[in-house]
């Protein structure tokens, strides 16, 4: 059985949880957080969540284990068979991290955690983010999916870090990164109302508490 290395906060994990959900496969889940100690970087070489434990030995790095997923599993296609179109797909998850995930995560601290950002950040995340939405605006479909009529692993992407950018960009910034794509805010919504994915959000709000009592810790 595949065993899911990780914790559910984190929403990089929750992608692939949801991708295992959707395929309707049985897996473990393997509570494991992140950091520089040797026995985790036995597992994680960069210390990391998620890890996909398999029969041969752990995967690391989220959008390599959903390519394994969907390349080794049945269940639901999560990506198209036709090489275009799995390109478009891959090609939209793909500037969705650099472009939308990377610079929001940048201030999550003061977003999330009430950790001060320096403001020369903050105005770069701005820039990027807005970037980022325009990019998505102009290569998202959201008819009804973000890569056209069926889920995608683009809409997981779409689910776990758009949805994280635009808290950022209402709190630091007073903006709404959606208003100018109706069908993608609503696609957010009904994303939000998937069975599987309200499973994992009151498996998030349970973890919460403990997760944040870990980051004061930390502090």
């Amino acid at each position: 059985m595949l065993k899911l290395y990780g914790f559910a906060v984190s929403n990089y994990y929750n992608m692939v949880k949801l991708a295992l959900l959707e395929k309707g496969l049985p897996f473990e889940e393997v509570p494991f957080y992140g950091n520089q100690t040797s026995e985790v970087l036995t597992i994680s070489p960069r210390g990391k969540v998620p890890v996909l434990k398999t029969e041969h030995g752990f995967i690391n790095e989220t959008s390599v284990i959903l390519e394994y997923i969907e390349q080794t599993q049945p269940g639901k296609a999560l990506l198209p068979d036709d090489p275009f179109q799995r390109a478009q797909v891959l090609s939209m998850c793909r500037e969705i991290e650099l472009y939308i995930e990377l610079p929001g995560r940048a201030c999550y601290g003061e977003v999330f955690f009430g950790v001060a950002v320096p403001d020369a950040i903050k105005e770069k995340t701005r820039a990027e983010l807005l970037l980022g939405f325009a990019t998505l605006g102009r290569h998202g479909k959201f008819e009804p999916f973000v890569a056209g009529d069926s889920l995608s692993l683009a809409d997981l992407y779409f689910l776990y870090s758009v949805s994280l950018a635009c808290q950022v960009g209402r709190k630091l910034f007073d903006l709404d990164l959606l208003a100018d794509m109706p069908a993608a805010k609503a696609l957010m919504e009904r994303l939000e109302q998937n069975p599987n994915v309200r499973r994992i959000a009151a498996d998030k709000e349970a973890a919460m508490s403990e997760f944040l009592a870990m980051v004061a810790a930390k502090k």
